[in-house]
């Protein structure tokens, strides 16, 4: 594979799997191209030979399903109120899973942490002072069990309370029935997660970061969820209700890194420079990411 091919990201920055990918680069200091994709129709400006997945339907179906628990006794003009916000809801049910595909050369991949695992193999460390895929065997071990616990243990119950939380905010009805004993309670999906957090404040109790004193892949997979689920109120109580994961995503969610992807995700995102060899010839300095 040529060095010189450019990194190109398709997809739509709100998305949860983009976010991940876009702050691998940042973090890795690395010129890419930002392709925005057709929210609906996701065949419009993908790469040749990148297949457009399917749409998540059963996100939606879970999404509505909360809202029709949640507002049994809404009056008609509620419910009307909350239909003129469809499209809100069209765009917050596109952004959990959503879709990136990356494409470098000849190579094209679409898994968000497989994207972020080519990234910091595919590149040195000498582009920046730390490792995010660890320096070791035992380290990438240790880095590779917290990215498997995050895709099976975290994602899906962070994605929905974020979702439901989000619904609850929409929804005053709903979440003065809730404040009074009169609605659903807590799902599921918020006792999974907060089991969870369990396990992570332990761990975070005997070590800064998840996978140990430095920051990594670890963290950076958990942070489009954990930063959805601090966009709300119930979901900054939940977060800051845990002692060491607030320290913790605290500390992560404040990475320049970061703070580049959410300003990308509202559009404001300054170009940062970035010397790197793009073709052959001399270095020159370009802006970190080009939206398309």
């Amino acid at each position: 594979m040529a060095p010189s091919s450019v990194l190109q990201v398709f997809g739509q920055p709100a998305s949860t799997d983009v976010a991940r990918v876009l702050a691998c680069l940042f973090e890795r200091n690395l010129h890419f191209e930002l392709v925005r994709t057709d929210a609906v129709n996701r065949a419009r400006r993908l790469p040749a030979g990148a297949s457009a997945a399917k749409t998540s339907w059963a996100r939606r179906r879970e999404l509505i399903f909360l809202f029709a628990s949640a507002t049994p006794n809404a009056s008609t003009s509620s419910k009307l109120t909350l239909c003129c916000l469809s499209p809100f809801w069209h765009a917050r049910m596109q952004c959990p899973g959503g879709h990136v595909t990356l494409k470098h050369g000849g190579t094209t991949l679409t898994d968000s942490r497989d994207i972020c695992r080519y990234v910091c193999t595919e590149f040195p460390r000498d582009h920046t002072s730390s490792s995010l895929y660890g320096a070791g065997s035992l380290e990438r071990a240790s880095i590779e069990r917290w990215l498997r616990t995050e895709a099976r243990s975290f994602d899906a119950p962070s994605a929905a309370t974020a979702s439901r939380y989000y619904h609850l905010a929409l929804a005053p009805i709903a979440a003065a029935g809730e404040e009074h004993g009169g609605g659903v309670g807590e799902t599921e999906s918020e006792q999974q997660l907060r089991r969870v957090l369990s396990v992570y404040d332990d761990a975070l109790a005997r070590t800064r970061y998840l996978a140990g004193d430095e920051f990594t892949l670890a963290d950076l997979s958990h942070l489009p969820n954990a930063h959805r689920l601090a966009g709300s109120e119930m979901g900054r109580m939940l977060l800051g209700s845990v002692k060491n994961v607030a320290r913790w995503y605290e500390a992560v969610s404040a990475r320049p890194a970061w703070q580049q992807v959410i300003a990308t995700q509202s559009g404001r995102a300054p170009p940062r420079p970035c010397a790197r060899t793009i073709d052959d010839g001399a270095r020159q300095q370009l802006p970190l990411c080009r939206t398309c």
